[in-house]
Order: structure tokens, then sequence, then C-alpha cells
């Protein structure tokens, strides 16, 4: 049996090691939410909308202050991002812990914010969606958009599975009617375009 002090150096260490895993997911997500806006400046995009007027929220998605502010109506879209990388990395990895599934999040939607932010993806966009006058998003939108999906991570653990379904379902039937677009819609125009959904969506 080990003397007491050596005991007590045991947990000690025990204790340290213990806090500084816990400590590792937050700063590895502090370090995806400096590098994303970061990396964003280095593409070239612009820190606020070029009006010049701090709006919070942009409701037209037709106009040039689309994706410029900090929440439009692809908040909504982005609130489903949180939901799904939740259900699908708790599915794919069920052991890992919840703060290392979120930093994975936030890694997956950081990097998919600086991909979109492209001048590849952004010409894609123009030529296959509805998305005729973008240039790309504001770094405030962007991170508008990060933490969205935060907020959609968090309702999936907070609510469980079939909740958050049903969050996922009315988020896409009430964007079909309120924009014609959502989040499977996006999907299918920006990998696979079809000519009568994007004169639809144009409101042909």
């Amino acid at each position: 049996m080990e003397p007491p002090a050596a005991q007590a150096e045991s947990l000690v260490a025990r204790a340290t090691i213990a806090m500084r895993v816990n400590r590792l997911p937050i700063v590895v997500s502090g370090l995806i939410l400096v590098v994303h806006p970061i990396v964003l400046r280095l593409e070239g995009r612009r820190w606020w909308c070029a009006c010049g007027r701090p709006l919070l929220w942009s409701g037209n998605v037709h106009s040039s202050h689309n994706s410029q502010h900090l929440a439009d109506p692809y908040s909504f879209s982005h609130v489903e991002h949180g939901i799904l990388f939740y259900g699908l990395f708790t599915w794919l990895w069920p052991r890992m812990s919840v703060a290392w599934r979120f930093v994975l999040t936030l890694a997956v939607e950081a990097g998919w914010e600086i991909a979109e932010n492209t001048n590849a993806v952004i010409d894609r966009y123009r030529a296959a969606t509805i998305s005729l006058d973008y240039f790309g998003d504001s770094i405030g939108n962007s991170i508008g958009d990060v933490l969205s999906c935060v907020i959609g991570f968090y309702l999936a653990r907070r609510i469980g599975f079939w909740p958050s379904l049903a969050i996922v379902v009315v988020t896409e039937i009430v964007m079909l009617f309120w924009i014609r677009d959502n989040l499977l819609l996006n999907i299918v125009m920006l990998l696979h375009p079809f000519d009568a959904v994007k004169q639809w969506q144009g409101g042909a």
C-alpha cells in the first residue's frame, strides 16, 4: 500500500491530467473560432456588408444584403447543420465525449464556411443556383452561420432525436415555402442543378 503522501501526489497528478484533457477541447474550439475569420479575410471577404449599415437581420434572399449581415433566412439551415452533425457524430462515435463532438462540429462547419467562400465555390453557386448576385459571405455573416450551427448542436443535445428530427423537417418545409430554398435543395442544386427548379426558385 502506498504511503499517504504518495497517494496524495498520485491524486494531484490525475487531477492535473484530467484538467488538461478537459481544457483541450476549449482551447481547440477557441483556435477554430480565431482562425476561421482570419482565413476568410485572407480570401478577400469583407468584414461586413458594403452598405456600411450594421444590420443584424436581412430577410430578402434576392437582395445584395443576403449573406452580408449577421443573420438571414439561411441561418436556419445552419441550425440544421448543428442538429445533423450532432446526430451523425453521436452515431459514428458514441463513446466520444460531447466536448470533442462539439469541436468536430465546429471544425467541419468552419471548414465549410472557408471552402464556401473560395472563388471556385462562389462561381459554382452563381452558375448553378438562384444566387446570381452571390459574391461570398461577409465575415460577420459567416460567424453568424457558425453560431447558428452551435445553436443547432446545443438544441439536439438538449431535446433528443425525435424533437430534433421534427425541427429539421419543419424547417425544410417552412423554408421551401418561404424562400423557395432549403438545405436539401441547396445541396441538390449545387451538385446537380435542374433548370426547372432554378426557374421556380427565381419566381418563374
